[in-house]
C-alpha cells in the first residue's frame, strides 16, 4: 500500500517514514508542498499524509488543488495548528482527518489504516466481523441472522469498529468520529453508549465479538 507523505522537517519526515514502512507501508515523503501535489496527480496512493505548514505550497493549498483536479485520495492532516477554526477549515476543504502535534505514531498509524479501510470497502455496502453483518444501505445490523435494533449512535460505533476490525479505537477517535467533539476526560459517553451496544450484539450470544483494551481503547474480531 502506498502513502504519500509531504513533512517539511527531515527528521519528522524520516521517523514516520519509518515508522510506516515497518508497518507493511511504502512511503514517498516530500519536503516541498508543489513536489507533493504533483506526485499525487501523477501517481496512485492510498492515503495522503499533509503537513499543513510546508515551503512552496502549504497543505490546504495543496489539498484545494488535490480536490480541484476530481482526486478523492484520502487526506490526514498534520499541524501544529490546533484551534477549532483550524480544523474546521481543513476538513471543509476536503480533508478526511486531523492530528494535531505532537502525536503518538500508534495513533498516527491507527488513523491511516482507518482511512485506507475506509476507501477499501467504499464500494461495498455490507461489513462484516465474524457472524455480524452490518448493511451500510439499510442500515441494519444481523448475527447469527437475527435483527438487531440499533440507534443512531449505536450505529455508528458500529461501523467504526466494523470498518477497524482486529485494529484499536481509543476514546477520542470514537469522540471525534461519532460526536464530533474533542476528548473531554471526564465525559463518559463512549463507556454508555458501549454498554447498550454490547447489551445488543454480544450478551445475547455465546461468542463476544467487541473487547476493552485496558487503558487503550477498544477492539472488535471474532475467536482468535
Amino acid at each position: 500500500m502506498k502513502i504519500m507523505l509531504a513533512e517539511d522537517d527531515v527528521k519528522t519526515s524520516d521517523y514516520v517514514s519509518k515508522g510506516l514502512q515497518e508497518n507493511g507501508y511504502h512511503v514517498d515523503a516530500f519536503t516541498d508542498g508543489r513536489d507533493a501535489l504533483n506526485f499525487c496527480l501523477y501517481n496512485d496512493c492510498e492515503v495522503a499524509i499533509l503537513d499543513r505548514m510546508m515551503p512552496g505550497m502549504d497543505g490546504l493549498s495543496v489539498l484545494k488543488a488535490m480536490r480541484g483536479a476530481g482526486l478523492k485520495t484520502p487526506v490526514i492532516f498534520r499541524t501544529a495548528l490546533g484551534d477549532v477554526d483550524d480544523r474546521v477549515v481543513g476538513l471543509s476543504e476536503g480533508g478526511d482527518d486531523y492530528l494535531v502535534k505532537p502525536f503518538h505514531f500508534s495513533e498516527l498509524l491507527a488513523r491511516v489504516q482507518a482511512l485506507a479501510r475506509r476507501k477499501g470497502v467504499a464500494e461495498t455496502t455490507k461489513l462484516v466481523v465474524h457472524d455480524l453483518e452490518l448493511n451500510l444501505l439499510t442500515r441494519t445490523a444481523k448475527r447469527q441472522g437475527q435483527t438487531i435494533e440499533l440507534q443512531t449512535k449505536e450505529f455508528s460505533l458500529l461501523e467504526v469498529f466494523m470498518s477497524n476490525p482486529g485494529h484499536v479505537v481509543t476514546k477520542t477517535m470514537l469522540l471525534e468520529r461519532v460526536w464530533d467533539f474533542t476528548f473531554d476526560p471526564n465525559s463518559t459517553v463512549v463507556e454508555t453508549h458501549i454498554s447498550r451496544l454490547r447489551a445488543k450484539i454480544d450478551r445475547p450470544f455465546d461468542v463476544p465479538l467487541l473487547h476493552t483494551i485496558r487503558n487503550t481503547g477498544y477492539s472488535m474480531h471474532g475467536p482468535r
